[in-house]
């Protein structure tokens, strides 16, 4: 109690002596501290526990621990999300775009630090996914919660959504800039003054904190030892529709895969079988494991040792075109790795995977074309430069992969190529699929908002705050002297027909029969069946909107009924609908 009378204290203070708009950008500040020493924890657990794990194993010979400790990570997870967590907490990306866009951007206070802890025993086990996503979710309910507590308004709750997760991104790789853009570009918030200060503070400061206690180091450090030549062009080209295939790929087999595996409903089936999997592909490719920065950072340093270190294929780093092929078995089974991860009860993100896909796959085509000799392109280039591709390629993101690969490598001098592989990627990818991995699941559902404002507020809107129910109901057996002792009670112009178990027969309009309501003679030989017609569609309770206002369009009707399991709810009216899209287009309204 004492707690709730200083928080109330402090808001009536606030509300006379700070404005909004400042009080905002203190908010923003606080959102990044705290968002970017999240990520710091998160990186620096992860890390000592994949340490502790990994230290002794030798590079050269094999190793089985490789099989067991994928399946103790994830079996840790799962009893840990299962006893403390009790709620979902995989796919973090998307669970913050449901949240914006149906639940008013509250996000629920467990995911301050649950996901940290999940992905912690998960990642640093050798799970084969990244720490990225569940940063970002931490971030978000960071800045959702606080949102809530000074009890400020929907937009500004989101906003603050937006920051935590600019701030996370920005602290976990030092890359502001990509924190600021990645809450632009994929949680889709508008770009306007009032958001854009906010955001650029708190990834700023996340970002800060990062560098303030780890230094001036980048994640993947990079020398340029072979400058960007223009007559390398057309191979950019070619790199960015590659890594969009990719992209492709990932997307699409990603997703199968987890239907697939969302089939087992028995959870320690699913771990055994998943861990058990996963294992064996670390085993026999031992680059899977964890989120696979080393061996990144070996090719980019020309180092190929890196890919087969503790593999029984450690003999390949002499064969060029074998080594080739197994960097298409790693690319292969990066996704199969990733997925079932996640899908047998690990938390994770895509961050990571698509960075280490893009990686081998711009070394993969660098190596490929070199090995006819027509043209020397440099191998550490093209592994910078394609995980820039597969990144805009799987989040649909061309822009925030450009800032990414730039800040945590400082391979600046490469802006052009980068450019030009990022947008081809995210062009090839956009033919296939219009939404990205994180995106598809919600699109499906109607529940994804965007920038088009239209279709953002249609998204907000619920069916079910505007089903009139103020309408007189009227049994099939009923005669024509009932119904009109009925309208005589009524407001209304329509009535629906419904029987005993509530079931929508059809409707009866005023209109249809005016001409004959005032003949006494036909009250007791008419009855309602004959004069009841059907409505000129049937809308579900579950309907998104931007199907509803479909509906109504197609049908140039004015009411429709609504029902649920083939039970008779309620009607909904054009008017009904254009009013409360008015207020919600105020509420969502940046201006």
């Amino acid at each position: 109690m004492k707690n709730k009378s200083l928080l109330s204290r402090f808001l009536i203070w606030r509300m006379k002596n700070i404005k909004e708009r400042q009080f905002v950008l203190i908010l923003s500040f606080i959102v990044g501290i705290i968002s970017g020493l999240a990520a710091l924890l998160l990186k620096t657990t992860i890390h000592q526990t994949h340490h502790f794990l990994t230290h002794n194993l030798h590079v050269d010979s094999v190793n089985l621990l490789y099989l067991a400790y994928p399946t103790v990570g994830i079996l840790l997870t799962v009893l840990f999300v299962k006893f403390f967590v009790k709620d979902n907490i995989g796919h973090g990306v998307t669970r913050i775009l449901y949240a914006i866009s149906q639940k008013n951007s509250q996000i629920k206070s467990h995911n301050n630090y649950s996901s940290i802890i999940a992905s912690t025993l998960t990642i640093g086990f050798g799970g084969s996914v990244g720490a990225e996503a569940p940063i970002v979710l931490t971030g978000a309910s960071i800045g959702s919660n606080l949102g809530r507590m000074f009890h400020l308004n929907y937009k500004t709750i989101t906003l603050m959504v937006g920051c935590g997760v600019a701030g996370a991104i920005g602290g976990i790789f030092k890359a502001p800039m990509a924190g600021m853009v990645f809450t632009l570009e994929v949680l889709m918030l508008d770009l306007t003054m009032a958001s854009l200060i906010p955001l650029l503070i708190s990834s700023i400061t996340g970002a800060s904190i990062a560098y303030f206690f780890m230094g001036k180091g980048v994640l993947l450090s990079y020398t340029l030892n072979d400058s960007f030549v223009l007559s390398t062009f057309p191979y950019y080209i070619l790199l960015g529709v590659f890594t969009g295939m990719v992209s492709l790929y990932f997307t699409r087999v990603g997703m199968y895969l987890e239907s697939q595996l969302e089939r087992i409903k028995n959870r320690y089936q699913k771990l055994i079988l998943g861990g058990l999997a996963l294992g064996i592909m670390i085993f026999l490719f031992p680059p899977l494991y964890g989120e696979g920065y080393t061996t990144i950072q070996a090719l980019i340093n020309g180092n190929i040792d890196g890919l087969v270190n503790n593999s029984i294929f450690y003999f390949l780093r002499d064969h060029y075109w074998l080594l080739l092929g197994y960097v298409v078995l790693i690319l292969a089974f990066k996704v199969i790795a990733a997925t079932v991860t996640t899908g047998s009860g690990g938390v994770g993100g895509i961050f990571a995977p698509s960075l280490f896909l893009g990686g081998l796959s711009g070394f993969f085509v660098a190596r490929f074309l070199n090995g006819f000799n027509f043209v020397k392109l440099s191998e550490s280039n093209f592994t910078l430069i394609g995980m820039a591709g597969v990144m805009a390629g799987v989040m649909h993101a061309p822009l925030t992969a450009i800032f990414l690969i730039v800040e945590i490598t400082g391979g600046y001098t490469l802006f052009v190529p980068i450019m030009v592989t990022a947008t081809i990627a995210y062009l090839t990818i956009m033919y296939f699929e219009p939404h990205s991995i994180y995106t598809k699941r919600l699109a499906k559902r109607g529940e994804l908002i965007t920038h088009n404002k239209d279709k953002a507020v249609l998204t907000l809107m619920k069916l079910g705050k505007v089903i009139e129910t103020d309408l007189q109901k009227i049994d099939p057996d009923a005669s024509l002297g009932e119904l009109v002792k009925l309208i005589s009670h009524s407001h209304r112009n329509i009535f629906p027909v419904v029987d005993d178990e509530e079931k929508l027969l059809g409707i009866v309009l005023l209109d249809d029969i005016r001409h004959i309501m005032f003949n006494p003679e036909m009250y007791d030989e008419t009855y309602v069946r004959n004069l009841m017609t059907m409505p000129p569609a049937v809308l579900e309770a579950n309907a998104p909107m931007d199907r509803v206002m479909r509906r109504f369009e197609e049908t140039g009707a004015w009411n429709l009924p609504v029902i649920m399991d083939g039970k008779y709810l309620g009607f909904v009216s054009k008017s009904k609908i254009f009013n409360v899209y008015r207020r919600v287009l105020v509420h969502f309204s940046d201006e």
